[in-house]
């Protein structure tokens, strides 16, 4: 996993925050400077920030669990449902489901659902609906793809979120939050990082700044799944393979005993 150079997060913008007046002060101990009534992050501590949370990311992924990612605004859409596609990972980029997390049951429902019209379409059951029966399931069909078809293979709670603005995914942080998921987050300086576990502070509006984060996490993510791969191989192993080792361990040991 590169570390991230602080010279790149520089060039991607990563460093502007929000307007003096829109600060929180809570946000302080990441802040640099103020240019021109904008606060300028300290990008040392981002660096940091960034290379402590894709350590714990790459953990959570060589463990096999799943990371959701959370980015609603416009700018950010497109760039977290490529990078966390890549990696594997479910996203939300449409509109938060309210509990998503804490009515996870009924969220599964709804998945279930849209898997229930694939099979209806795959053995013709589809058909013999009337036409607006067909034309209601499929429109049905196309909501639900819209707005979970990215979390559909998410059978159970994931075991973090990913989250860019954190003042706009509110709903999202006070349900991982009540569930005690770890929330991983690029927090601008107009948030409060007292809510986040990993706190990465960024610009989490320019796409050039959240390009080059979400490019530096998922990374990590596809290097901790590359691990998991590696050691489920060593495991699968053929047991003929393994067997000299220990032939020679209980050589050692009888030869051992005989001299004593």
């Amino acid at each position: 996993m590169a570390k991230t150079e602080v010279k790149d997060l520089l060039d991607a913008g990563v460093h502007f925050g929000h307007l003096t007046r829109k600060w929180n002060p809570n946000m302080a101990p990441y802040i640099y400077m103020e240019r021109n009534g904008i606060h300028i992050l300290n990008l040392y501590k981002t660096a940091a920030k960034l290379e402590e949370a894709n350590e714990a990311l790459k953990k959570i992924a060589a463990s096999g669990r799943k990371i959701l990612f959370v980015a609603t605004k416009k700018q950010a859409k497109d760039i977290v449902a490529e990078k966390a596609g890549n990696a594997n990972m479910p996203y939300i980029t449409e509109r938060w489901p309210g509990g998503m997390l804490t009515n996870f049951v009924t969220i599964r429902k709804a998945v279930k659902k849209m898997a229930s019209i694939d099979r209806m379409k795959q053995d013709g059951t589809f058909n013999t609906l009337s036409k607006k029966e067909r034309l209601q399931v499929d429109r049905l069909r196309a909501k639900l793809e819209k707005n979970l078809g990215s979390i559909s293979d998410m059978s159970r709670l994931p075991a973090a979120l990913f989250i860019v603005d954190t003042t706009r995914e509110h709903i999202a942080v006070k349900e991982a939050q009540k569930l005690n998921i770890p929330i991983f987050a690029m927090v601008d300086t107009n948030s409060d990082p007292r809510e986040i576990d990993y706190v990465i502070p960024s610009n989490d509006d320019a796409s050039k700044s959240i390009e080059k984060i979400m490019a530096s996490v998922s990374q990590a993510i596809i290097d901790g799944l590359a691990e998991r791969k590696s050691g489920k191989d060593d495991d699968d192993a053929p047991v003929e393979a393994k067997a000299p080792k220990s032939k020679r361990a209980k050589t050692v040991a009888v030869a051992s005993s005989e001299e004593e």
